[in-house]
């Protein structure tokens, strides 16, 4: 429900062009600089909706220092923990044609908003985009990571250019609506879900198959603020590896052998880099890969809508 930061239906811009979606939780110390960044944004028509599902004040507090009173801010609370049900209340509690994703630990350049319309109106039959993701300069222990994605070039990925699995939660936008035909973020998968990861790659794939267009743009750049420390490390990677093996069993189960050749081809390389890694002595991280099959295995606990290509909760 808002909470009333902002009264939307009085002050809010009718009909923005594109609608920013930011989740958080907990986050008091990063939220601020996300909110301020995206309102710095130089395009003329959009609005910002929080969905906060934190366990305090604190971070509803961070944001009325940057943003109280801006008519373009909408604020909700949601008690049930889960970023793909947080995506999925943004959605809902947004306007916009084009609806932008980002992080509450990440900061937008000032032309994050006018690449994206740019990029969306140069590919009319794209429903999908992601942009790269970079670090933000930090000082960090030994072994910390800060998780990025890499565009090279420009790629368009659908059924007639191709497909691979690629995106990150920290910098994607889509056209509203792709949610009109593939439905909303699975939300038992995702952080904070059951099954832990993953939404994002479920989503990308549903796009696909659904016979939609997604586009890489590297110029769409959001900075990651949100660094890793070593003795993190492999919780997380572990959490990718449940994600990654639900999502691509979830498929599976519905009859997709595409989604079972990329199962097996990703655990095929994980298994084989791990094989080359012991014969050099060079002992890698194997949680990813355990991950997957415990993945695998705990999408069994749950049943799965067959024509929305989602796990049901019951």
């Amino acid at each position: 429900m808002s909470t009333g930061l902002v009264q939307q239906e009085e002050t809010a811009i009718e009909s923005p062009r594109i609608s920013v979606v930011i989740c958080t939780r907990n986050r008091s110390d990063k939220i601020g600089a996300a909110v301020e960044s995206v309102l710095a944004n130089d395009h003329p028509s959009f609005d910002l909706t929080i969905i906060d599902q934190s366990d305090t004040e604190a971070t509803k507090e961070a944001i009325l220092a940057v943003a109280a009173g801006d008519p373009r801010v909408s604020y909700y609370h949601v008690d049930e923990p889960g970023l793909s049900r947080a995506y999925n209340s943004g959605i809902r509690h947004s306007a916009g044609s084009l609806i932008a994703f980002t992080d509450d630990d990440c900061v937008a350049p000032t032309d994050w908003l006018e690449l994206i319309e740019t990029a969306f109106d140069g590919d009319p039959d794209a429903d999908l985009l992601y942009g790269r993701v970079v670090a933000k300069p930090t000082i960090a222990g030994a072994g910390a990571v800060t998780p990025t994605l890499e565009i090279p070039r420009a790629e368009r990925l659908s059924r007639r250019d191709g497909f691979r699995v690629i995106g990150m939660g920290a910098n994607f936008a889509a056209r509203r609506r792709l949610f009109g035909l593939v439905g909303g973020f699975d939300e038992i998968l995702g952080g904070g879900g059951p099954l832990r990861s993953s939404q994002d790659f479920d989503l990308a794939y549903r796009t696909y198959r659904a016979g939609s267009a997604i586009i890489l743009r590297p110029e769409v750049v959001m900075v990651h603020d949100g660094m890793r420390e070593a003795e993190d490390w492999p919780a997380v990677l572990r959490n990718y590896g449940i994600g990654d093996g639900a999502f691509y069993s979830k498929h599976v189960r519905c009859g997709d052998m595409y989604a079972l050749f990329l199962l097996i081809r990703q655990i095929y390389r994980h298994t084989w880099r791990h094989l080359v890694k012991t014969v050099l002595r060079r002992r890698g991280p194997t949680e990813y890969l355990s991950g997957i099959f415990i993945g695998v295995r705990d999408g069994f606990k749950f049943r799965i809508d067959r024509r929305q290509k989602c796990y049901q909760s019951s």
